[in-house]
């Protein structure tokens, strides 16, 4: 598969894993989390058996991501792996559950339906991995997390690997590890060496001339562009398509199918742009992504470091762009402070920004007095707002 010298998290990660220890781990994105405890796994469980191994993941595509991962790596060995997510039928899962798999990646709601209806138990788990488990305590996996805990063997080994540890984690730890390692590479609110990061000034009216221009004067191979919102990304991919763009789109709305297609077409180059939501700003593992775009700034300072870690990564060298209008001034202000640094401005040749080099404050609704002097509540000497 290419890999020469272990990553740091790899180098650390993998001697006390392979010892059986429990492991907490935290590392900036890209820097090979997956292998770090894919190998380990593998390595201990030699053959094929029972399920012994529960690896959970916050979203549809990562435990995709993952069983890939865990497949190619095992292309030698019996050991079989497999996937439960939701989004699509319970049919093919089943068969697989029923003929036999040594690992499951699962995300915690199907995993659960599972459980329930007694197609998968836990009692022979030898090792649980809970991967991305900030993001699984974002979007509010910490209740269906404990229950699973608590139905695996309390004599398993339990490896848990996050991008950051914020102290929500310190209590989940606490209940599912025992005497872990602790292991930390790089700080966790830094961005990753091989990023070169800017901002670009823009008025909102003026966004999307400035995405189309950015585009048009980059020399990307693939590009994530990343949206607040799932309708703002259906909009901004729809008007890319109208300007000859090949694009994918990656958000929560979309059907599982759809968003395997999409993931699927950016990877083999079918799509050059991906627009996305903050789904798409963990864990995901595209190589090739030589530039972000923050078409939106992120609303918490953390996911600006997981954003633009989709590209730079494996060593490689990546671009990411933010623009920045007057009214997200604030969150990036905040972004500043968490990465602790300020962040480039930059400017396009050819395309105007206001004169200060910081996009205009929006101006004020237009007013008039009403003729008897009184407002719309009837005070004397107010105004209204013109319609």
């Amino acid at each position: 598969m290419g890999y020469g010298d272990p990553t740091p998290i790899q180098l650390r990660a993998i001697p006390p894993a392979l010892e059986g220890r429990d492991v907490i781990a935290s590392a900036q994105t890209g820097t090979g989390k997956t292998a770090a405890f894919a190998l380990p796994v593998l390595q201990k469980l030699a053959n094929h058996g029972r399920c012994r191994c529960l690896v959970l993941e916050p979203t549809r595509e990562l435990a995709m991501q993952v069983e890939t991962a865990m497949r190619d790596f095992a292309r030698f060995t019996d050991l079989r792996a497999g996937s439960v997510f939701g989004g699509v039928g319970y049919g093919a899962q089943k068969t697989a559950l029923r003929e036999g798999l040594d690992i499951v990646v699962a995300t915690p709601g199907r995993l659960e339906d599972h459980l329930q209806q007694g197609t998968l138990r836990l009692n022979d788990i030898e090792i649980l991995v809970l991967d991305e488990v900030d993001r699984m305590l974002d979007v509010g996996f910490l209740p269906p997390m404990r229950r699973i805990i608590a139905k695996c063997p309390k004599d398993r080994q339990t490896l848990f690997f996050s991008a950051t540890l914020p102290p929500e984690i310190a209590e989940l730890a606490n209940f599912a590890l025992r005497d872990p390692v602790r292991i930390e590479i790089g700080a966790s609110r830094s961005v990753v060496s091989t990023v070169k990061h800017g901002v670009y000034t823009v008025d909102p009216s003026r966004k999307f001339d400035l995405l189309l221009a950015l585009l048009t004067a980059t020399d990307y191979q693939s590009v994530i562009i990343f949206s607040r919102t799932k309708h703002g990304a259906d909009k901004i991919a729809k008007k890319l398509r109208a300007n000859n763009h090949s694009v994918a789109v990656l958000h929560a709305n979309r059907s599982q199918n759809q968003r395997i297609e999409a993931l699927n077409g950016f990877k083999s180059g079918k799509y050059e742009v991906m627009v996305a939501t903050d789904i798409a700003a963990r864990g995901i593992d595209v190589a090739g992504v030589s530039h972000v775009i923050n078409y939106d700034v992120p609303q918490h300072p953390e996911d600006y470091v997981h954003r633009i870690g989709r590209t730079g990564r494996a060593q490689q060298t990546g671009d990411a762009f933010t623009l920045v209008t007057h009214e997200e001034a604030k969150k990036l202000a905040a972004i500043e402070r968490f990465i602790g640094q300020k962040i480039d401005r930059l400017k396009l040749e050819g395309f105007q920004v206001p004169a200060n080099g910081e996009p205009e404050a929006p101006r004020p609704p237009k007013v008039e007095p009403r003729m008897d002097g009184r407002s719309a509540f009837g005070r004397r000497g107010s105004f209204r707002r013109r319609r």
